[in-house]
């Protein structure tokens, strides 16, 4: 898991307990915390006044806030920020759970509901949001490739990937194509490049271009356009599951919060540019409310690792929730369904 800036090294050991306390209990019941409750649950033998004076001493520090309405105290972003980098205590995730993820994301099953199945359960395990992002589609190696004229100059292409999925491209040409062309492009491309990913395809067809000998030059400038339509990287996506759950949130009681929320998720671009931001860090990452750097997400975190196949970094998936979550039982949860999903996507090709 990557560590922050935040430190604990400014915190004496029982300053320390009591915030792992505190944020534990507030964790669990949502209730600001005070120093009575502290002094029952802390395993500290220290009295209230004492606590108190801690307690105030890590309000200063920014890691504790006091509602107005309470005499106890709650986390701040930066509270939760050190309680997850330095105070959390995680445990591997529990073998039936872990075989529940093995059992709902078997290998064989196909990328795309592979995807959609692992954001569904992340939801389902932690009852917050599951996001995934979708591997370009550039990164998976091609198995064949069809076109079909549909009028003067659009094409169909047809193409099947090597994990079996298929996707289908309508282009426009800058010329008409007869049926014996592409049927001619086709098989050039297949019989040449089956099995490779459609980006070096890219990059081998422009160097053969500028070295072709005359009788192979038109098939290869008619390979070059349709390839350059067709091979193009797609639309970068993600699946979103679970976003209802947070209307039960307490934290989220506030419809226009929630509206905004439900809006960014609509949207898609920032989360899934967020996501991106983490694709190349391994192991699990966590952004607390504003590191987040979207406006909608304050007072949420977003928990995520990066998924892959044969060493290459496919994706990225993770869990939005609010900040008050139960960190200790997401993080597993987050790094196993990686983990699990990468094992499947590699049996997929």
């Amino acid at each position: 898991m990557s560590r922050s800036h935040a430190h604990t090294d400014d915190l004496d050991p029982r300053a320390r307990h009591l915030l792992r306390t505190l944020i534990g209990r507030y964790i669990r019941d949502g209730e600001p915390v005070g120093s009575q409750t502290l002094a029952r649950h802390s395993g500290l033998a220290v009295s209230p006044a004492t606590i108190r004076n801690i307690l105030s001493d890590l309000e200063e520090a920014g890691l504790l806030s006091a509602p107005h309405t309470s005499a106890g105290r709650i986390p701040t972003a930066q509270g939760y920020r050190l309680f997850v980098d330095s105070l959390l205590q995680l445990r591997p995730l529990p073998e039936g759970e872990l075989a529940r993820l093995r059992g709902e994301l078997p290998a064989g099953s196909g990328t795309q509901a592979l995807l959609g199945n692992a954001s569904e359960l992340l939801s389902a395990m932690t009852h917050f949001v599951g996001v995934v992002s979708l591997p370009r589609r550039e990164q998976f190696a091609f198995r064949r490739i069809d076109f079909v004229p549909l009028d003067a100059q659009r094409v169909l292409a047809i193409l099947v990937f090597a994990d079996n999925e298929v996707q289908n491209r309508i282009i426009q040409t800058r010329r008409p194509f007869d049926a014996g062309e592409l049927e001619q492009v086709a098989n050039y491309l297949n019989s040449q490049f089956a099995g490779r990913a459609m980006s070096d395809i890219r990059r081998t067809l422009l160097r053969e271009l500028k070295t072709a000998r005359s009788e192979m030059e038109s098939l290869l400038a008619s390979s070059m356009e349709l390839a350059e339509q067709v091979l193009v990287p797609g639309q970068d996506d993600m699946v979103l599951a679970g976003q209802t759950r947070l209307m039960g949130v307490q934290d989220l009681a506030d419809l226009d919060r929630l509206r905004e929320l439900f809006e960014a998720f609509a949207r898609k671009r920032e989360i899934l540019q967020l996501l991106e931001r983490t694709i190349q860090a391994p192991g699990v990452r966590i952004f607390i409310g504003e590191e987040t750097g979207l406006a909608p997400l304050e007072g949420m975190s977003l928990v995520t690792a990066p998924y892959g196949a044969a060493g290459q970094v496919l994706g990225v998936l993770g869990v939005i929730g609010p900040s008050r979550m139960a960190y200790e039982r997401v993080i597993p949860v987050v790094q196993a369904a990686a983990d699990v999903l990468g094992d499947a996507l590699k049996a997929e090709s």
